[in-house]
């Protein structure tokens, strides 16, 4: 990617039900398994050409007040789905997410 603009890379946080639930494993206490999961995750929705250091950077960047430190990042391409409306053919977008682990005792505020 050219452009090394944090806020061009990661575009916005999505937040559906199952971020949420990825968002609050590491408060959940249920079972074995999910007690291991002590690192917050988080989905952002990013640029599709930016690749896993990028986003890590970008993530520290604009989190840099919160001292933020990424562990890992995960991505998912989304490929474009062709609907069919009254007759008529279309697309809906595709879109690059990216699942970011932070360390432990971090947490993102915002929302």
């Amino acid at each position: 990617m050219n452009t090394k603009n944090p806020y061009e890379i990661i575009k916005s946080r999505h937040v559906t039900e199952k971020a949420m639930m990825l968002q609050s494993l590491k408060d959940m206490e249920s079972n074995p398994s999910v007690r291991k999961c002590q690192s917050p995750k988080y989905v952002f929705k990013v640029h599709p050409k930016a690749n896993k250091q990028e986003i890590a950077s970008a993530i520290e960047e604009i989190y840099k007040s919160q001292d933020i430190k990424v562990v890992s990042v995960n991505t998912v391409t989304i490929k474009p789905k062709t609907r069919r409306v009254r007759g008529r053919l279309g697309k809906r977008a595709g879109l690059k997410k990216a699942i970011v682990t932070l360390e432990p005792n971090d947490n993102i505020d915002n929302v």
